[in-house]
């Protein structure tokens, strides 16, 4: 369960809700369900999947995945709209370049009457080779944005101070690497 950031207060809200997977196949599935007064967000409307820069600024879902032994992080942004985004990180902050073939995630976005859940497929080995076969951080967090363009910030946790999903204290969800299940006959 995500919760509010004390500075970003909102009566739109009720509760975001995650849950995260990862396949023995190296792909990380996360799910998103946003339980709010959906007719005072907005959110944009969908089009074709493509990589957009700058979702933070409006409502997106968020997820920052960092390998145990490094400083180094990626953040995805993934908006309703079906448009995502990915940036890479060498520390806290600091841009990192990023590789050159880039798998789009697959996404998809289901509206309810005061419900939104967005599910979003990552393949790990995409970022780099060992994002496939080592435990992972991670910080899952929302940016929603209301009809009067207020913002609130959701977070698994929030360290001190302003908004601030980067924070080392905000990845607070250890993933572990799936057992692979060695009783699967592959005929």
């Amino acid at each position: 369960t995500l919760t509010c950031h004390p500075q970003t207060r909102t009566d739109v809200v009720r509760g975001i809700a995650a849950d995260v997977s990862r396949s023995p196949d190296g792909t990380l599935a996360v799910e998103f369900v946003l339980d709010a007064d959906l007719g005072r967000l907005r959110t944009p409307r969908p089009r074709a999947s493509c990589r957009v820069h700058g979702l933070w600024e409006h409502t997106c879902f968020e997820v920052f995945i960092a390998l145990d032994t490094t400083p180094a992080y990626h953040e995805f942004n993934f908006a309703p709209s079906g448009e995502w985004a990915l940036y890479a990180f060498r520390s806290y902050r600091e841009i990192a370049p990023l590789p050159d073939e880039m798998v789009a995630p697959e996404m998809n976005v289901r509206c309810l009457a005061d419900r939104l859940a967005l599910d979003a497929a990552v393949r790990l080995d995409s970022l780099s080779a060992i994002h496939a076969t080592t435990p992972l951080r991670l910080a899952l967090s929302a940016v929603i944005e209301d009809n009067s363009g207020s913002l609130s910030y959701w977070a698994l946790r929030h360290p001190p101070g302003k908004p601030d999903f980067h924070h080392l204290d905000a990845f607070a969800l250890t993933l572990q690497v799936p057992p692979v299940d060695s009783t699967i006959d592959p005929r």
